[in-house]
């Protein structure tokens, strides 16, 4: 059994589109036994998984991920043609959180956690770290953009700014963690141990994003920065200066995953590896 303090803890969720459903599984497990950290930092689909976390609401991000694209089927080509978006983020980001699955904007809104989404600035390239506490509807614009993918997502204004996903710009946000003085940090992955993108010979050219060229070298650098962020995640983890959560199996899910049993096994083995890591750790 080791002790782990939360006192000076950082959250640091992973992207990975419908793979952050075993990032669900981990986080209700949280939950249930009202665990919560001072400061947590998110990334697309590490983001949207925040949003039902801390408004402490157990199972809504699953429900989400499941039982709703299980009734609406809200991911596929159609919603491309007639939105052009491959998920319906009128669904997503406007029907779920104000009807369907409602959302505790007040819950949210007082938790004391810090916490910050990241977002790509389409003209710099550069990761944005945002937050907001007041305004419901800035809210999901920053979730919004924070999962955008290039190419198969609209451009998101925040701000006055355009922003992409921002996984493009920092895909693993530790050394952001860190920079905020925070050096106990429990990431939670959703792929294997071991993983690493593959490098592509293919470059993105720039004329395919023609008003954001920056945004074109991000995804043809993203793998390599990916890589090397790993290799830092993978020798702190050694030195015991990190906690990793990850899948021990991803069951063939991918991004945009629509089997919904695949997803029911990934969300369960989420709430299985949790529960294995408080097994083996006194949280204080």
């Amino acid at each position: 059994m080791h002790n782990f303090n939360l006192r000076n803890s950082a959250l640091i969720l992973e992207g990975g589109g419908m793979r952050g459903t075993f990032t669900a599984g981990v986080l209700d497990t949280f939950l249930r036994r009202d665990i919560h950290f001072p400061y947590l930092i998110g990334v697309s689909a590490g983001s949207t998984n925040a949003l039902s976390y801390l408004s402490k609401q157990i199972g809504r991000t699953r429900s989400i991920n499941i039982d709703m694209l299980n009734k609406y089927h809200y991911i596929g080509f159609k919603h491309y043609v007639r939105k052009k978006n491959w998920i319906d983020y009128d669904l997503l980001f406007h029907s779920f959180p104000f009807n369907e699955v409602p959302f505790d904007f007040d819950a949210f809104f007082s938790n004391e956690t810090t916490y910050e989404f990241v977002a790509t600035d389409c003209l710099t390239g550069k990761a944005h770290y945002l937050t907001e506490k007041e305004d419901p509807d800035r809210l999901l614009t920053i979730c919004k953009a924070s999962c955008s993918l290039p190419f198969i997502s609209p451009v998101v204004d925040v701000d006055g700014t355009p922003m992409l996903d921002g996984g493009i710009s920092d895909s693993i946000p530790i050394e952001r963690a860190i920079s905020k003085g925070y050096k106990n940090s429990v990431l939670v992955l959703t792929q294997e141990k071991g993983y690493r993108k593959k490098i592509s010979s293919i470059q993105i050219p720039k004329f395919a994003l023609r008003k954001y060229p920056k945004i074109c070298e991000g995804l043809n650098f993203r793998a390599y920065k990916y890589n090397e962020t790993m290799d830092l995640v993978e020798n702190l983890e050694k030195k015991g200066e990190i906690t990793v959560i990850r899948p021990t199996d991803i069951f063939g899910v991918t991004r945009t995953e629509q089997d919904t049993i695949k997803l029911m096994k990934l969300y369960l083995h989420g709430m299985d590896i949790a529960q294995e890591f408080l097994n083996n750790h006194e949280v204080k």
